[in-house]
């Protein structure tokens, strides 16, 4: 049997419906997924159904002013209960901490450049940039940690879908912005990357790069399909930065970074921060630890977490 037709697996679906957001880059996202699937088994019939959510219909708000994360996975969440989805694909940043019944994370997949990008037709970098020139970014996270690291530029709200935000940029309402190289690279656009923002200026959102594929929780036939999709290093580093987010209550409305690698002896590395958002004060936390599993990686996480509490964060947690 050739690589380009793979035996049809005896627990394979007929058919499946992956649900979607409609933009650009979700729907690169649901494309891959729905490639990955077809390597799996060609006769599987795997079908998009993309439509719009509350975020892409509010667009000109911040997500934080109008409901926060749930706001990119209701409608797809409520297409699989209605059965006319099987499971959906999500950017995971954008999934909430707490994912219970009916529904449940079938897979992680590896991701892509968890970092952060900069933009510009002006400067090379956020460091050359002149006292009060304009940087536009969606992201409370972003915008602290930049005015935390360079209080001379004026940070501003940026609004809209990757595209959108590229033509405000181009339109020279802004100097800059900065946002996720990995819907950069997923949509061939990498080449308006100027520089990429390290993570000692900017840490990314927990689960950054990653995406995630929901079901319903009782589908485990479908889990068990899906599993092969699944990147073990990815689904650990995750768990790790979503681990600090959830026990810190985090969200759009929290300036809150978190950042896990794999270390080359098989441990995992953790960065996170919280910052006010005036980027005036912030803690951060580093911890490591030799094991690389899904315990150690919640161990870790909450150790972050509870270092970010001793130096004060709770301060800024309630106040954002």
């Amino acid at each position: 049997m050739s690589v380009d037709n793979p035996p049809a697996r005896a627990d394979a679906p007929q058919r499946l419906v992956i649900a979607s957001r409609e933009s650009r880059l979700a729907m690169w996202q649901a494309e891959h997924v729905q490639r990955r699937l077809r390597e799996c088994d060609r006769q599987c019939d795997v079908q998009i159904l993309g439509m719009p959510t509350e975020g892409d219909r509010r667009l000109d708000r911040a997500p934080a002013e109008i409901g926060g994360k749930g706001l990119f996975t209701k409608e797809l969440e409520l297409a699989m209960l209605e059965g006319r989805a099987d499971l959906a694909v999500h950017s995971m940043k954008d999934v909430p901490m707490e994912v219970g019944e009916p529904f449940a994370l079938a897979a992680v997949l590896v991701r892509e450049d968890p970092r952060d990008a900069f933009v510009s037709t002006t400067y090379a970098s956020l460091a050359e940039m002149p006292a009060g020139a304009r940087v536009g970014t969606s992201s409370l996270r972003r915008a602290a940690q930049i005015r935390h690291r360079y209080p001379a530029l004026e940070v501003l709200p940026l609004r809209g879908n990757v595209v959108t935000r590229l033509a405000r940029l181009d339109e020279g309402r802004y100097d800059a912005i900065v946002l996720a190289a990995a819907g950069l690279k997923r949509l061939g656009l990498a080449g308006r990357i100027r520089a990429i923002v390290e993570p000692s200026v900017s840490v990314p959102a927990p689960g950054q790069g990653a995406l995630a594929i929901e079901t319903l929780a009782g589908r485990a036939d479908l889990a068990r399909w899906l599993a092969p999709l699944a990147d073990a290093r990815t689904t650990v580093e995750v768990q790790a930065e979503r681990t600090v987010s959830r026990l810190l209550g985090g969200s759009c409305r929290v300036p809150l970074a978190a950042w896990c690698v794999s270390t080359p002896s098989g441990g995992l590395k953790l960065v996170a921060r919280v910052a006010s958002e005036d980027g005036r004060a912030m803690a951060e936390a580093t911890v490591e630890c030799e094991a690389g599993d899904a315990d150690a990686a919640s161990r870790l996480g909450e150790r972050a977490a509870r270092s970010l509490l001793d130096q004060g964060a709770a301060q800024w947690l309630a106040s954002s």
